[in-house]
């Protein structure tokens, strides 16, 4: 399932920010980013929220797994 933009906006920052981090994390390991200093990850929180409002990227929720996770749009289960 697919969670609106809106409903993210109704998450504390905190919250949201983590699962951005948490997804810019997974993108370090996949060597999308050489290294980030706090400058460049409030940079990349910035557009991966743009992203996110654009629905570029999405934040899908799997009951099944009980998981949640940020993804490109065009790699949803929904797609």
């Amino acid at each position: 399932m697919l969670v609106p933009f809106d409903a993210l906006q109704q998450l504390p920052k905190t919250t949201l920010d983590n699962m951005v981090k948490e997804y810019l994390l997974t993108q370090l390991e996949d060597g999308s980013f050489a290294s980030l200093d706090e400058t460049a990850l409030q940079q990349a929180i910035a557009q991966c929220m743009l992203a996110l409002k654009r629905g570029e990227l999405v934040v899908e929720y799997s009951e099944e797994q009980e998981s949640i996770a940020i993804r490109p749009q065009a790699d949803t289960i929904n797609n």
